[in-house]
């Protein structure tokens, strides 16, 4: 037989079939990996989380495409844990939520709170799902910064400023805002807020007038959005899950996915860092607006 005349070379052979063989099994995990998707079978639910202060809808927008394109997952779960944060990806991820349930059920479901563009997001859903104390609504818009010319007076420090235009320095930190610029911003912020009234009537079919009413940036606890058709059904993520499933028509267990960690959790650590430091200074030296309820943080 050839592995008796042939010892080393069928040791070879048989050595490099094996290495052969791993590698393409490592190569499928690895694929598998950049897809993101947990390996399970059958039909699942998916997961997306939405947590922290709302800065960039890009990771958010990336797994709910993931997600309405795979026909595995027949229905998805938005957890959010946030107060809120920028308009545009606020906007964005809102928009993102509708494209996908033109395709498959989307439930939210609402962890300790879900307020100002954490709430927007959530009525782009077909249901939401609340704790009885998640702090949710302030359907409004805030705008702000801090004015430190007085500051600058005492030590002496006059700053020059050279614009194109007469409102391309409005809301400087290092002068006085005239009537004129802040009936501007009010403007913007009243156009702003509208928008949001608009879309959360739209999402949660509601009248514009009856979401008006209550969208003065007041908070309320679960219990009481529902009783303002605010939120649908009262309790927790599993009970999200159960509901999507049972709009999706799956019975039985019902298995989840969610999107794996970061492999870099370092690199997100020091991009979050950048990120709130940012925001800080943003916060403390010019205008900024926000779907943003000014509350303790949630993570």
């Amino acid at each position: 037989m050839f592995s008796r005349r042939h010892p080393l070379l069928f040791f070879m052979l048989v050595f490099t079939a094996l290495v052969c063989a791993t590698v393409v099994v490592i190569g499928l995990l690895i694929f598998a990996g950049s897809r993101r998707t947990e390996l399970k079978f059958g039909e699942k639910i998916g997961i997306v989380e939405v947590s922290g202060a709302i800065a960039d809808a890009r990771e958010t927008m990336d797994i709910l495409k993931r997600f309405r394109e795979d026909d595995t997952i027949r229905a998805v779960v938005v957890r959010v844990n946030s107060p809120g944060g920028a308009v545009g990806p606020s906007q964005e991820i809102y928009r993102e939520i509708r494209k996908t349930a033109q395709a498959k059920k989307v439930v939210a479901s609402l962890g300790a709170v879900a307020a100002s563009g954490g709430y927007y997001i959530a009525a782009a859903c077909d249901g939401i799902v609340s704790n009885p104390g998640t702090l949710t609504g302030s359907i409004g818009v805030i705008m702000g910064y801090t004015n430190i010319r007085g500051l600058l007076d005492k030590i002496g420090l006059y700053p020059v400023v050279i614009k194109s235009g007469k409102y391309k320095d409005i809301g400087s930190p290092v002068r006085e805002m005239t009537p004129e610029e802040r009936r501007i911003l009010e403007d913007f912020a009243d156009q702003v807020h509208g928008q949001f009234i608009r879309d959360v009537a739209q999402g949660r079919a509601l009248a514009v007038d009856k979401v008006r009413k209550v969208a003065d940036g007041r908070i309320f606890s679960g219990q009481e959005a529902q009783k303002l058709g605010l939120v649908d059904r009262l309790g927790n993520l599993d009970d999200a899950v159960a509901w999507a499933a049972e709009m999706a028509g799956l019975k039985g267990d019902v298995q989840t996915v969610r999107e794996p960690k970061e492999k870099y959790p370092w690199l997100r650590y020091v991009t979050e860092t950048a990120t709130r430091q940012l925001a800080a200074a943003i916060h403390n030296h010019a205008v900024y607006a926000g779907y943003l309820y000014p509350g303790p943080p949630s993570d």
